[in-house]
């Protein structure tokens, strides 16, 4: 089958709320986008029974709800949606590409925002009671939904025992299956000190999960000695698994700057290593995974590609000038000396018709320098045939640029 190639502005892959902010962003700037998400519209939030730190809302909301409010806000800025999967990406080059089963679509930048899946058990039934049946994957999320009730908590490590914690400000009781020995976890001494402190934890060493039990909603979870290999059920309203996540990264290996979890490595405009790709929301290494969050990473690289994407365009046009001869001056506004050498520059393109001249300010943005190979001003490139012929860093005089554009 032959695929159908289709041209966009931005790519935004993943449709959760960091996907859809984003999106927002680049409709209302009137830039073509597309986000294809293939599961459903508002990722992990839409399994959320109640948020109540999210700001602007007193009386809290659904994940399903506020999630609804993101896709109708982005469909109201032009946004279109896909609902398949991403099979390749190749994001070197001016024109990115992203693959689907039908089609090929075509930007100038992509914004990846797949998000991730916490890391399942894989014990008997887990998959009946996921989200919201029983089975949670986020404290903060869900800890008052579970006021006075009694629940469970997987996992031994930092994230499980803080989190164990913050779920005893709420519920009756908090029951820890841990897999090793009596008193060994995998947190830090302090928090485990804590925990096994607070009278409202209770832990069952040396166990796992067999199965989890109940009707349309747990009830049970069956947990396993793994020494004697006895069967333990034990009766919860809800359980909470904290034994890792993972993102969705496996497509972008070898391309995009990972750490050892297979997290998008950014920086604090959600740009990745390669130029026009950013990354957003849980995909990326940072410190907290919320709807809140997410929101600002899709706001801060929404932004981001709607300058990068003008910049290109400044770019190919002017800087290149279609292959004719160009002179860029790099500065920055707040230096004296830099500011001084603006006049020189005037003065050689009144004298030079055929010779467009450009100044470019790096106190506003460094984009176009970056793409010239310029970290510092002040700094002069001269341009001829889209190729730099030459670079002066230091002691500029008309002279010095006289002699060199040529």
């Amino acid at each position: 089958m032959e695929k159908k190639t289709l041209q966009y502005d931005v790519v935004i892959i993943g449709g959760g709320a960091a996907g859809l902010t984003a999106g927002i962003y680049c409709g209302r700037a009137k830039l073509k986008t597309l986000i294809i998400e293939k599961t459903l519209v508002g990722g992990l939030a839409t399994y959320t029974n109640e948020i109540e730190n999210y700001p602007g809302f007193p009386e809290g909301a659904t994940g399903l709800g506020l999630m609804d409010l993101f896709h109708k806000q982005a469909k109201k800025f032009g946004v279109d949606f896909k609902l398949t999967d991403v099979r390749s990406v190749s994001l070197e080059g001016y024109i990115k590409k992203v693959e689907t089963f039908r089609n090929i679509f075509e930007a100038k930048a992509v914004i990846i925002a797949s998000g991730g899946k916490p890391r399942l058990t894989g014990a008997k039934n887990e998959e009946l009671y996921l989200y919201d049946k029983g089975i949670s994957f986020c404290a903060t999320c869900d800890a008052a939904a579970n006021t006075g009730k009694t629940v469970m908590v997987i996992g031994s490590g930092d994230a499980a025992i803080e989190e164990g914690m913050f779920l005893t400000k709420f519920a009756d009781k908090v029951i820890v299956s841990v897999m090793h020995e009596n008193g060994k976890m995998d947190c830090n001494e302090i928090a485990k000190a804590q925990a096994l402190a607070n009278p409202k934890m209770e832990f069952m060493w040396n166990t796992v999960v067999d199965s989890f039990e109940g009707d349309e909603r747990l009830g049970t979870v069956v947990l396993k000695n793994v020494k004697t290999e006895e069967k333990i059920p034990v009766t919860v309203d809800s359980c909470f698994l904290f034994i890792g996540y993972l993102p969705n990264t496996e497509i972008f290996k070898g391309m995009l700057d990972m750490n050892r979890g297979g997290y998008l490595i950014t920086n604090e405009r959600m740009e990745t290593n390669v130029p026009g790709v950013y990354a957003v929301g849980d995909v990326r290494d940072k410190f907290l995974k919320q709807v809140a969050t997410a929101v600002g990473d899709g706001a801060v690289a929404g932004y981001g590609a709607e300058k990068y994407l003008s910049e290109c365009e400044i770019y190919e046009q002017q800087i290149m000038n279609e292959g004719k001869p160009s002179l860029v001056y790099i500065y920055n506004a707040v230096d004296a000396d830099s500011r001084e050498l603006l006049s020189v520059f005037k003065e050689f393109e009144q004298g030079h018709k055929n010779i467009r001249v450009s100044c470019i300010d790096i106190y506003k943005s460094d984009g176009l320098a970056k793409r010239l190979g310029v970290s510092n001003g002040p700094c002069a490139v001269w341009i001829k045939d889209c190729k730099i012929q030459e670079k002066i860093d230091s002691k500029i005089t008309k002279e010095l640029i006289e002699s060199i554009c040529k």
